[in-house]
C-alpha cells in the first residue's frame, strides 16, 4: 500500500468530490481518481459510491475514515503545535468563523484586543465547514486547519473543548418598497401572496431554515442562497421576504423587520478549541476574547437592540 494514497482518500472524503479534493491537494482530478482506485485495489474494497451530487462514502469508506481521522488530526496539527511551543502568549491563532460573525462581532472588538495583546496575531479563516449553515462535514474534524472556531450550530464530533456562548437570532426582512407594493404580512397565512428568498434545499433544517422551509409551501421562491449577503441584497432589490441574522439586518436602513426571532428562532453559537491547544496562553486569550465579545453584543445578537412593532402572528409549531 502507498501511504500517500490515504491522503488522497481523506481529501475526497472531506470534499465529497474529485474536483474539491484536487483543488485542495493542488493536483488534477485524474491523479485523485487514480490514487483512490489504487487504494481500493490494495484494500480489496469499494470506498466511494459515485452519485449525482458527488462521492459518498461506502460502509468500508466510513470505517477507514474512522480509523484515519485521529491520525490525520494529529499530523495536521504538528506545525501549529511546534509553533506554539514557548510562545508565552504571543504568536498566531487561526480562528474559523462565518463572515457575519467575523464582520459584525469579531472585527469591531479587535482594537481593544490588539491593545491588550500586541504580540498576538489573529488570523480569521471563513471555513464553510464550521462557519455557515449547511450539511455536516464528512470528516468529523472541524478544527483540522484552525486553532479555535466559533460555529453557528452545535458540533457533534471531535476531540475538542466545546462551550455554548450565546445565540444568533433571525428575523424575516424585506425592503420598504417591496412591503409598500405587496403589503406587510401580519400572520403566517399572509405569506401566500408574497415572494420568498430562501435557503438552498440541502441546508440543515435548524431554526430559521426549518421555519423558511415551511413558509415556502405557500409562497413563491424567487431565489435561494446560503449567503447572508446575497439574501440581503436580493431583499433590497425587492425579490421578496428573507430570513437574516438580526445582528446584520436590524442595523440596515434599507431593510425592515417583518417577523422577529420569536417566530424564526435562533442558531446556537458554540466556541470550540482542541483540548491540548486550549491550555496554551495565546489560544486561551482568543477564547476569552470571543466569550467577552459575545457578551457585549448579546442584545443585537438576540435581536433585542432594535425596537419594532410587529402584528400578532401565528407561530409554526416545531415537529
Amino acid at each position: 500500500m502507498d501511504w500517500d494514497d490515504l491522503r488522497y482518500f481523506l481529501a475526497v472524503a472531506g470534499a465529497g468530490s474529485l474536483s474539491g479534493a484536487a483543488q485542495q491537494l493542488g493536483v488534477n482530478t485524474t491523479t485523485v481518481l487514480r490514487r483512490v482506485a489504487s487504494l481500493e485495489d490494495d484494500l480489496g474494497a469499494r470506498l466511494f459510491e459515485r452519485e449525482r451530487t458527488g462521492y459518498r462514502l461506502t460502509a468500508a469508506g466510513e470505517k477507514l475514515v474512522e480509523a484515519l481521522e485521529p491520525v490525520d488530526r494529529r499530523l495536521s496539527a504538528l506545525p501549529r503545535d511546534f509553533a506554539a511551543a514557548g510562545s508565552a502568549g504571543e504568536g498566531t491563532v487561526r480562528l474559523a468563523a462565518g463572515e457575519v460573525l467575523g464582520a459584525y462581532l469579531i472585527v469591531p472588538e479587535l482594537p481593544a484586543f490588539r491593545e491588550a495583546h500586541p504580540g498576538l496575531e489573529l488570523e480569521l479563516m471563513p471555513d464553510p465547514r464550521v462557519a455557515a449553515l449547511g450539511g455536516a462535514p464528512r470528516i468529523g474534524n472541524p478544527l483540522r486547519d484552525v486553532d479555535v472556531a466559533l460555529q453557528a450550530a452545535r458540533p457533534t464530533q471531535g476531540d475538542m473543548l466545546m462551550r455554548k456562548v450565546g445565540d444568533m437570532a433571525y428575523g424575516l426582512y424585506a425592503a420598504p418598497a417591496y412591503l409598500g407594493a405587496r403589503g406587510r404580512p401580519g400572520q403566517m397565512s399572509d405569506l401566500a401572496r408574497h415572494d420568498i428568498v430562501g435557503f438552498p434545499r440541502g441546508e440543515t433544517p435548524l431554526g430559521p431554515v426549518w421555519w423558511m422551509s415551511r413558509a415556502e409551501k405557500s409562497s413563491r421562491v424567487t431565489f435561494r442562497s446560503s449567503s447572508v449577503a446575497a439574501r440581503a441584497e436580493a431583499a433590497r432589490r425587492n425579490l421578496g421576504l428573507t430570513a437574516l441574522p438580526c445582528l446584520v439586518a436590524d442595523r440596515d436602513p434599507t431593510l425592515e423587520r417583518v417577523f422577529g426571532p420569536d417566530l424564526l428562532g435562533a442558531l446556537e453559537l458554540w466556541l470550540m478549541a482542541r483540548n491540548d491547544l486550549a491550555q496554551l496562553a495565546h489560544v486561551r486569550a482568543v477564547m476569552e476574547f470571543l466569550v467577552e465579545a459575545v457578551k457585549r453584543h448579546r442584545a443585537p445578537l438576540e435581536g433585542r437592540s432594535h425596537e419594532v412593532t410587529e402584528l400578532p402572528s401565528k407561530p409554526l409549531k416545531s415537529p
